[in-house]
């Protein structure tokens, strides 16, 4: 998937291209989803900031925006975070406004499967080639051995999340995440085995995200993912 970059000469279009994606993404869904959805691009329209990912707005202010009250917005904006739509970047304190940014990454994952009602112009912009690897990154990408699933409640969990990344990227599935053995839930935290410490460091650098967000879909009681190397 392509980047959403702010800047440059495309920077305006990338941002139109994301606000199709979820106009199609609300579309294909009920009332909710739409309600939900639409109350985000008016957020997004009205007060993000492109270029610092920032949106820095008290309740009251949205509220007024979305024309409802706070306690619908604490509601919403709480369904946004676990969907890792909207982030916390700084926590508020005294009196002061959390600062808030986009979950980019995850908004194209989840609105994917719409792109193409929009027509393959969108889905070659948002999904056309692979961005170049960082440097250190390995080359070639080897799946590793499966990993037996857990059993119990934690289990399945992660069976669930497990089929959930699966429809999310095969090949990110296939390659990092299949690979994961579930190893029960610690301190609140869904503990998973790597098989090597190479492993285990590609996935937090690159992927923790993805997975902690498909593990609190499946689980939203967890407080986040744990990898550790076998």
């Amino acid at each position: 998937m392509q980047a959403i970059r702010p800047a440059g000469h495309e920077g305006a279009s990338r941002k139109y291209d994301l606000l199709t994606a979820l106009a199609a993404h609300a579309l294909a869904g009920d009332q909710h989803r739409q309600r939900m959805v639409l109350r985000l691009m008016a957020l997004i329209t009205a007060r993000y900031n492109w270029q610092r990912d920032e949106l820095a707005v008290g309740q009251a202010e949205i509220a007024r925006l979305w024309a409802v009250d706070e306690r619908t917005v604490k509601r919403d904006m709480a369904r946004l975070r676990s969907l890792g739509w909207i982030t916390v970047k700084r926590q508020g304190a005294r009196g002061r406004v959390s600062v808030l940014g986009l979950g980019l990454d995850r908004i194209l994952l989840d609105t994917r499967p719409e792109w193409a009602n929009v027509g393959p112009d969108l889905v070659a912009r948002l999904g056309g080639a692979p961005e170049p690897a960082e440097p250190g990154d390995s080359p070639t990408v080897v799946p590793f051995r499966r990993a037996g699933g857990g059993e119990g409640a934690a289990g399945a969990v992660w069976a669930a999340a497990r089929a959930l990344l699966s429809t999310e990227d095969r090949g990110a599935y296939e390659a990092w995440f299949a690979p994961l053995a579930d190893a029960g839930v610690e301190d609140g935290q869904l503990l998973l085995l790597a098989p090597s410490r190479f492993h285990a460091s590609y996935v937090q650098a690159h992927l923790q995200q993805r997975l902690v967000t498909a593990a609190r879909r499946c689980d939203p009681s967890l407080a986040g993912v744990r990898l550790r190397a076998e």
